[in-house]
């Protein structure tokens, strides 16, 4: 998507080990007309899939997320990293490691909001070793729902996520792929 890439290749900050912040528009500041626009793409890739549930981890996913369910007209189940005393304990579970936080969480959604007759489009903001879409599509799996696919706002190509998940039959969109990665410059795929 051309409007992402050019705002990556505007707003988007590499900070040393391969970390790419794109915080002042996309997860800790959200454009909302980026995040929409985003979000258009999205069903014109899965508007086939009849999709009726979004599914994201928090917190960085949820506001791509909520405006992917808007425009599918579905609602948006967000994984949670912790247990609260909201939650119940009928819960579907998977262990997820963050790199970028550089620990692992259970992460945990309630078994009211996920049935076995749904269609789950994943949906997150980044996609570099696939750890949170992994883990998102067990639970989807453990649900005995389909998972139809995910959406990445940013793949980062040139780590080994997007295609292991392929491979392992996971329809995967990425609306920016990132080909390689200096400390001072982006290349993205065709």
């Amino acid at each position: 998507m051309q409007e992402l890439i050019e705002r990556i290749k505007k707003d988007g900050v590499i900070k040393p080990g391969g970390v790419l912040k794109v915080d002042s528009f996309l997860n800790h500041q959200i454009d909302p007309e980026l995040s929409y626009n985003m979000a258009k793409e999205i069903y014109s890739l899965y508007k086939d899939e009849n999709v009726d549930r979004i599914l994201t981890i928090e917190a960085s996913g949820i506001g791509l997320a909520v405006m992917a369910g808007h425009i599918f007209g579905c609602p948006v189940v967000f994984a949670k990293k912790s247990k609260s005393a909201n939650i119940s304990s009928d819960v579907y579970c998977a262990r997820v490691h963050s790199y970028t936080h550089g620990n692992d969480n259970n992460v945990l959604v309630s078994r009211e909001y996920l049935s076995a007759e749904d269609k789950v489009l994943i949906v997150d903001d980044f996609l570099a070793m696939g750890e949170a879409l992994r883990g998102l599509k067990a639970i989807v799996e453990a649900a005995g729902a389909e998972a139809v696919g995910a959406a990445v706002a940013v793949e980062k190509a040139f780590q080994p996520g997007g295609s292991s998940l392929r491979a392992e039959g996971l329809r995967v969109e990425a609306l920016a792929r990132i080909a390689s990665m200096t400390d001072d410059s982006i290349t993205f795929c065709d």
